[in-house]
């Protein structure tokens, strides 16, 4: 064979080619069951309720005013009725919100997906309803209102289980709708006629109510203030306001919010019929950590028209399929790693490895990762995670001891492949430094290789291996 360095190149290209190719299918496979999470989760939202985002107690009051308008002139004249309807809102000066949360977790065959369960006691006040009564337009007209309506809406009402209302330390019926022509979804209680519109007002509601994944709340009050315990250990804070004070422990958190109006427009946006939309609309794409605060990045507030809100996020602390996708993008790293060391002992020791061999080996790297995503599935990620690294390893060890002529070359072998592993775990782990800990990575290999080849004649090697034939993998020299 007269250029055996030039095909063998060529084969072990070949080789890369077909395990990125397996790679990249196994990505796809991600992908797919990501997706099929997703769809269970979306199933159990469809069947039980989802995320909750609140809104109100509010007030408001419908009316209309008639009159009527003289046209023409002389014996053609007559009057022209005409109207104008309207409505009135009052939002409290002050809101005072004791919430509670509880996970409790529904499955759709192998996805869990975190729906919780709460009571909320909400404390409203308003120093006048002056707001509520109407200013005439014309001086001759009839003016006709209802009664004045507290409301709270939701972007799913399925999620109410119970609603309890007092006004004034007084019980009111609640039924369903809130009459609200932008917020029709929700509950509504009618204020007493005898309410004097002058004096301030009190109301006091309490909730049981579920959901999906996410609870949020629109600071729609002069002062907002909410405090939320759940038996979650990681949650993971949305919106456009973090909580003044929060505290996260493994039997669960506890957080304060504190909302002035002097710091956001969501009165102004009530009253303009904003969209309701959940927390996580104002936040960062989740990375799939937990206790992570996300804040929008759009200063200027431009999100499509939500009203801002304000809440958290019930997230697992580790997601098997974000994390297996992301392990999935270092196969190409593990693979080029491995082969550079196969190729460092065929240089060294002048040991042949057939590009056969190669792709056993790398099959053997692109197997952990088809392995990793399906044990995840039934077993917390950092046993999955052990188990698929520990099976690829221990083979990769004892293989490499027939490929690289002895147990200890493959003892070594082996142990440089755990290595491997545990530097992707940690890389996994340690995403806000996985580029840093990649790059010295990389350089500790390249300065390795430098360092062992330093004085090697590559000129001579290529000479040596094109002419004589080198020891072949698996077979004792003599």
């Amino acid at each position: 064979m007269k250029h055996p360095l030039v095909l063998k190149s060529l084969a072990l290209v070949a080789v890369f080619l077909a395990l990125l190719l397996a790679l990249s299918r196994i990505e796809g496979l991600v992908d797919e069951r990501r997706a099929r999470q997703q769809q269970a989760q979306q199933s159990v939202e469809q069947s039980q309720a989802g995320r909750q985002t609140l809104l109100g107690p509010v007030l408001h009051r419908s009316c209309v005013e008639e009159w009527e308008r003289p046209v023409g002139q002389g014996a053609n004249s007559s009057l022209l009725a005409e109207k104008r309807e309207f409505r009135l809102t009052a939002v409290p000066a002050r809101l005072e919100v004791q919430a509670s949360a509880s996970l409790q977790p529904r499955y759709r065959g192998l996805f869990k997906v975190n729906s919780f369960g709460g009571k909320a006691v909400l404390k409203a006040q308003w120093d006048s309803l002056a707001t509520l009564v109407p200013e005439r337009k014309h001086a001759d007209s009839r003016m006709n209102c209802g009664a004045p309506i507290l409301m709270v809406t939701s972007s799913d009402p399925r999620g109410f289980l119970a609603a309890q209302v007092q006004v004034q330390g007084q019980p009111l019926k609640t039924e369903a709708g809130t009459f609200h022509g932008s917020y029709p979804r929700g509950f509504h209680a009618v204020l007493p006629a005898s309410l004097p519109l002058d004096q301030p007002m009190a109301a006091q509601l309490e909730l049981e109510l579920i959901g999906t994944a996410e609870l949020s709340l629109a600071p729609v009050a002069g002062d907002t203030r909410v405090q939320l315990d759940s038996d979650w250990p990681h949650p993971s804070f949305a919106g456009r306001f973090l909580p003044a004070n929060r505290d996260v422990k493994p039997e669960g958190f506890s957080a304060t919010w504190r909302v002035s109006s002097l710091a956001t427009t969501a009165p102004a946006d009530f009253v303009r019929g904003a969209r309701l939309c959940s927390a996580s609309a104002w936040s960062l794409p989740d990375s799939g950590y937990a206790a992570q605060d996300h804040v929008s990045t759009a200063a200027s507030g431009d999100d499509g028209g939500c009203i801002e809100t304000f809440g958290v996020s019930f997230i697992d602390p580790v997601n098997p399929y974000v994390l297996g996708d992301r392990a999935t993008k270092y196969g190409l790293l593990f693979i080029g790693l491995t082969f550079v060391a196969v190729a460092m002992v065929e240089v060294l020791k002048r040991r042949r490895v057939h590009p056969v061999q190669y792709l056993l080996v790398g099959c053997a790297l692109v197997t952990f990762f088809l392995l990793l995503v399906s044990l995840s599935e039934h077993l917390p990620f950092g046993l999955a995670y052990a188990g698929a690294s520990t099976g690829c390893a221990l083979l990769l060890a004892y293989y490499g001891g027939h490929i690289l002529g002895g147990w200890l070359a493959g003892l070594a072998f082996g142990t440089g492949v755990g290595l491997l592993y545990g530097a992707l775990y940690t890389l996994l782990q340690m995403e806000q430094t996985a580029l840093v800990l990649g790059s010295l990575l990389l350089f500790a290999v390249l300065a390795a290789v430098m360092v062992v080849t330093r004085k090697l004649d590559w000129y001579g090697l290529s000479a040596q291996l094109g002419s004589a034939p080198a020891t072949p993998a698996g077979r004792a020299s003599t």
